[in-house]
């Protein structure tokens, strides 16, 4: 009995293929009002691209229960939304060839805070959790003058840089020391 236990086991995982599509997005993003802003979504998939594979946008506004659909991507033709409020500001700005089903929207306002889901289907590859942005549009010139990853950049090459000549250093005192040692014996 343990043994067709066994051989039933090894039977289903070389037979159950389970393929799902892996979309990555930036959890936030801070945009200008009055800007454009591209919206960048990037999916990995098992399966080879096919004309079948599709993009859809949707976006749920801050306070807002459930997301609406706004954007859909098939059979390489955009079909933007024509209801307000992104009537003729949505651009496709993806390649899916290159894995990247971004968007951008032009002439962001205060409205369009929020966040905006995006859902790659690649059949028979289409078990997907989606990716979700969050949209913070702000004042003109309120942004900070450095973004986030930059500042984060500068700091961790500070510290590895002097961690480096401090580390030097030590290696320097701890040579000569041992120098001294064996030239006094």
């Amino acid at each position: 009995m343990p043994l067709v236990l066994l051989l039933s086991s090894l039977y289903l995982s070389h037979t159950v293929k389970v393929s799902a599509v892996e979309v990555n997005t930036p959890e936030e993003i801070f945009v200008e009002n009055g800007t454009d802003a591209k919206l960048p979504c990037t999916f990995t998939s098992v399966e080879v691209i096919s004309s079948a594979a599709s993009v859809s946008w949707s976006f749920q506004p801050e306070g807002a229960a459930t997301p609406i659909s706004f954007f859909y991507y098939f059979n390489g033709k955009p079909y933007p939304g024509k209801d307000i409020p992104f009537k003729d500001r949505i651009t496709w700005a993806g390649d899916l060839n290159k894995k990247d089903a971004s968007i951008s929207i032009s002439n962001m306002q205060f409205r369009d805070n929020g966040t905006y889901i995006c859902d790659v289907k690649n059949p028979p590859d289409i078990v997907v959790k989606p990716g979700e942005i969050r949209v913070r549009v702000v004042e003109k010139d309120s942004l900070p003058a450095f973004p986030i990853a930059m500042v984060a950049g500068i700091v961790i090459g500070t510290v590895t840089g002097l961690s480096l000549l401090i580390s030097i250093a030590v290696c320097l005192v701890i040579r000569k020391n041992n120098s001294k040692k064996r030239y006094s014996g």
